[in-house]
């Protein structure tokens, strides 16, 4: 079953002086249950709109998107938030966690806004997720005395509490040293083989995108199959700045108009407001549930 499906999907925003840029055009993607998924392409191509978009953060302007068979131009924010808190993990190449807390309370985070079973033993599952990525010996050590590779392992750790289906991975290895970065990536792997999580990953890196079994390039908002695999020590296909070769994600279907390019800047997630960083709280908007302080925001109209 396709967890998430996109099908002409487009992202056009009106700049301060009315014009138009489009940032996303004609985007066709399947994700399915287990998948690895990884998307290269110059700054400025689109790459964390088309992140925000099927992490539900951003409403496309064009075409269709299913998660989980649900369409989700029909859902109101309270629902896309519920989808996004319990199904939907943000990994950051800035790790936004909380200062002052804890690793121990930046993991519980996400539980707070859960129900029943999961929320009263939210600070059991907490540390056992931390001590599965190796910091069970730093549950009461606070962010600023951890070194980038352990803040990026608590952020990871709080982006998997609530086993979310899908894993979204923006540069995650961007602040670490290649070393620490493979171990980030090796860990995010494994423990979305554990769950069955599809993981989905942006990077400039050709090591860290031939990680996955599907690659595809995004230039100037149109995304593209690589008809290569991107080889670990780093092939052309995947660093070159030479526009992809034909092709059209895994739906067939073609690749919609040009799309202008894009400014670097949009949905920074060093400047994410949210403290939770990697799971957006069910509810936001929905009166049912609790008021969201937490969740990552909408892009404001420019791209990253």
């Amino acid at each position: 079953m396709a967890l998430v499906e996109a099908r002409g999907v487009g992202r056009t925003v009106r700049l301060p002086d009315d014009r138009p840029l489009t940032i996303l055009s004609g985007v066709d993607l399947i994700v399915e249950e287990g998948d690895r998924v990884s998307i290269v392409g110059r700054s400025g191509s689109g790459k964390s709109t088309l992140l925000n978009v099927l992490g539900l953060l951003d409403t496309p302007n064009e075409g269709d998107l299913w998660f989980e068979e649900r369409e989700v131009r029909r859902l109101g924010s309270g629902a896309r938030d519920r989808i996004r808190g319990r199904g939907i993990g943000f990994v950051f190449q800035q790790f936004n966690l909380l200062p002052g807390r804890t690793a121990l309370e930046n993991v519980q985070t996400p539980l707070l806004y859960s129900g029943g079973r999961e929320f009263w033993r939210r600070e059991r599952i907490a540390t056992e997720m931390l001590e599965r990525v190796g910091l069970g010996e730093r549950l009461a050590t606070k962010p600023e005395r951890l070194s980038g590779g352990e803040q990026q392992r608590v952020a990871i750790a709080r982006a998997l509490v609530r086993r979310p289906r899908l894993i979204l991975a923006d540069e995650p290895t961007g602040a670490l040293d290649l070393e620490t970065g493979a171990s980030v990536m090796e860990l995010i792997e494994s423990v979305a083989a554990e769950t069955g999580a599809a993981l989905v990953t942006i990077t400039h890196d050709p090591a860290i995108a031939a990680r996955s079994n599907r690659h595809f390039r995004l230039a100037e908002g149109r995304l593209h199959a690589l008809d290569a695999p991107i080889e670990r020590g780093g092939s052309a296909a995947a660093s070159s700045d030479a526009p992809p070769s034909a092709g059209s994600a895994r739906p067939a279907g073609g690749v919609g108009s040009a799309g202008s390019a894009d400014p670097a800047g949009s949905v920074d997630p060093a400047g994410s407001v949210d403290p939770a960083g990697s799971v957006d709280p069910a509810g936001s908007a929905d009166p049912a549930g609790p008021a969201d302080p937490a969740g990552p925001q909408p892009t404001d109209g420019v791209a990253a």
